[in-house]
């Protein structure tokens, strides 16, 4: 298992599919609305929760799932990149510590900011 530094900070390059092995995971009444690529992983934000899976390993067959409930999220906050910066950032507070997310150029984080508003307000 990743030491709470790894849990805490990932990396969002582009929007991507739903892998299968994510829709194998949801719940009824659950849908997936949006992935994106990270660094070998995915993370998928459901209408009940984000979804990051981290392959591990070599041949990156092993694959922790995370999961972070919108239920559990205290607070949140965006920052859009700016002229020097070359990602904006997300980070959202929750019941068991904080999260940060950084998100390449290529992918909206207005869109995100309102994906996860619209599921936690």
């Amino acid at each position: 298992m990743a030491g709470v530094e790894d849990i805490m900070s990932w990396t969002f390059y582009e929007e991507t599919k739903v892998p299968p092995e994510i829709k194998d995971i949801l719940v009824e009444g659950e849908t997936a609305e949006i992935a994106y690529k990270t660094v070998r992983d995915v993370a998928v934000v459901t209408n009940k929760r984000l979804i990051i899976a981290d392959r591990q390993g070599i041949t990156g067959k092993k694959v922790e799932v995370y999961t972070i409930p919108f239920s559990s999220i205290i607070m949140y906050s965006s920052e859009n990149s700016g002229t020097f910066d070359l990602n904006a950032e997300m980070e959202l507070w929750t019941k068991a510590g904080r999260l940060k997310l950084n998100l390449n150029k290529k992918v909206d984080v207005r869109k995100l900011d309102r994906l996860i508003g619209k599921h936690i307000l």
